[in-house]
């Protein structure tokens, strides 16, 4: 399997996708302000104690109060608060050592919150769950900072490798390295990635989480309550560290900045692969380039067509998600019921693999196959849907298929579901039920483009179009396009772009930012 990664920065967001032998598996989007992210270290403050739910509400500086339980205190919560009452005490001009911190006795796994926290208390906080629907930020006080072969957690000491690596050989060989080279008071976690790697590579790593929390944990005694004191590596980077592996072919990325964080930071993990890193120069948007807008409009909708004629209609609630297999225009001839039922069902299983990954659906979903008779099929189809979901990095726990033909699947959801909206308005009324001359189109285009050059004094600048009309804008050996680059003397590249509606168009700055093109009434 061929993996690519392509990137598209825009001034106001960053979009993400991944393509598996050129198709498209995830695609993530993320505001370049945004905030509240998972990985994100906050001092907050004890707003309210809720003793029924064993749980606390913390004001971490987001419109709702953020949700910490008891058990997402970690086990050594004790230790943490000794080390900030010390951090924010002012008695010493040197901030504390954690090597130098006492390690006191772990909480009690059955204890209450209101042992622990009281209204006011100020506490270290990471977000484990961003903010989704009408709920706040979920809150773990049990602070990690993730790499790509290891995991470091200050206020404990202990060393962790992971289950997935079999060899009793190499877990030794790791837990003794680490070991080696662990600073006292943090915990090591080992990831499965690590397996193989030489000390260099994971003393490197260890070290630089190390400094990442010494340089950020310093911050808490100057800043005001609540605050943030650790913002997580950028979203790109962060997918990069979590999926890289030896298949990437290719890292493309529309942006300078962007496409130098991402080679410095390959380098890092994979020395010498940094040449998989590619800025792309290109006209086209570059997820037009990559054929991805049109994957995205068409996996997207409530109804996926996926084999044959066979389609998903996929619906959410605020407790579920449900999907409905059916097998379209397929035979449903008696004889070969039970042979079509199973073929469009494992067909669907991996399309929902793949659904589930794209939008990342997370919480419970339920799933209505159609109807299969042998119980063999049914465990077959558990099966298949086992080894389609594998790859799946977020945690997930299958059901088998139910008599009723349903298997529920529950999945790990630490972030609002991907929501891409594929419907386009009228092209030539855009909602307003009334419609103007489509004819006058390319007269409102000129007159958009006389008010940037004479009135905004701009010469130089990109206007997207819809495919089919940036070819008519350019058709011809002298087009309109060409006309109005002698009329007004200007630099104009007309790009098509398939992100937008027929007869929707933009002005693009050679920064990339949208113009404005709505001319201010004049007063009296």
């Amino acid at each position: 399997m061929i993996s690519e990664l392509v990137v598209d920065v825009q001034p106001k967001k960053v979009s993400i996708a991944v393509l598996e032998d050129k198709s498209l598996t995830e695609l993530q989007k993320e505001a370049r302000n945004e905030s509240f992210s998972v990985g994100d270290i906050y001092l907050g403050k004890v707003k309210k104690i809720m003793p029924g739910l064993n749980a606390a509400f913390i004001d971490v500086g987001y419109k709702k109060d953020a949700f910490l339980h008891y058990q997402d205190l970690g086990a050594h919560f004790n230790t943490q608060q000794k080390f900030l009452k010390q951090a924010l005490s002012g008695d010493s001009k040197k901030f504390p050592s954690l090597a130098k911190t006492q390690i006191m006795p772990d909480i009690e796994k059955s204890g209450t919150i209101g042992d622990v926290l009281k209204a006011g208390q100020e506490v270290l906080v990471q977000i484990a769950k961003e903010p989704i629907s009408t709920k706040g930020p979920r809150l773990t006080s049990e602070l990690s900072f993730a790499g790509r072969y290891i995991v470091l957690i200050p206020f404990s000491d202990k060393i962790s490798v992971s289950t997935k690596i079999k060899s009793s050989a190499e877990r030794a060989r790791l837990r003794q390295l680490i070991q080696s080279i662990k600073p006292k008071n943090f915990t090591v976690i080992v990831r499965t990635s690590s397996e193989g790697k030489r000390v260099a590579e994971l003393d490197h790593e260890l070290k630089t989480l190390v400094k990442r929390w010494e340089d950020n944990i310093v911050k808490v005694p100057k800043v005001k309550t609540p605050a943030v004191v650790y913002e997580e590596t950028g979203r790109t980077v962060g997918l990069l560290r979590d999926i890289f592996n030896p298949s990437f072919q290719h890292i493309y990325v529309n942006d300078t900045d962007v496409c130098r964080d991402i080679r410095d930071y390959v380098s890092l993990i994979a020395p010498g692969r940094e040449d998989i890193v590619q800025q792309y120069k290109g006209e086209l948007p570059i997820f037009d380039n990559f054929a991805i807008t049109k994957q995205i409009k068409s996996l997207f909708g409530r109804t996926v067509t996926y084999k044959n004629g066979a389609y998903l209609i996929i619906e959410h609630t605020e407790a579920m998600h449900v999907i409905d297999v059916n097998s379209g225009n397929r035979s449903r001839g008696s004889d070969a019921q039970e042979k079509t039922a199973i073929d469009v069902n494992m067909a669907a299983a991996e399309e929902i693999a793949r659904q589930l990954r794209l939008r990342d659906l997370g919480g419970i979903i339920v799933i209505d196959f159609i109807d299969m008779a042998e119980s063999a099929n049914r465990q077959k189809l558990f099966e298949h849907m086992a080894k389609a979901m594998a790859n799946d990095r977020a945690r997930h726990n299958i059901l088998p298929v139910s008599k009723f033909g349903l298997m529920q699947i529950t999945r790990q959801r630490v972030r609002p579901e991907m929501e891409v909206n594929t419907n386009e308005i009228c092209p030539t009324c855009f909602g307003s039920g009334k419609a103007q001359p489509s004819i006058l189109f390319t007269d409102s285009l000129e007159g958009k483009i006389d008010y940037l050059v004479n009135r905004q004094r701009m010469k130089k600048f990109n206007l997207h179009l819809h495919p089919y009309v940036a070819a008519y804008v350019k058709r011809g050996f002298i087009s309109l396009s060409m006309k109005w680059k002698f009329k007004y003397t200007l630099g104009l590249k007309v790009i098509p772009d398939q992100s937008l509606a027929f007869l929707e168009y933009k002005f693009i700055d050679h920064d990339k930012n949208e113009l404005d093109t709505k001319e201010e009434k004049e007063t009296e």
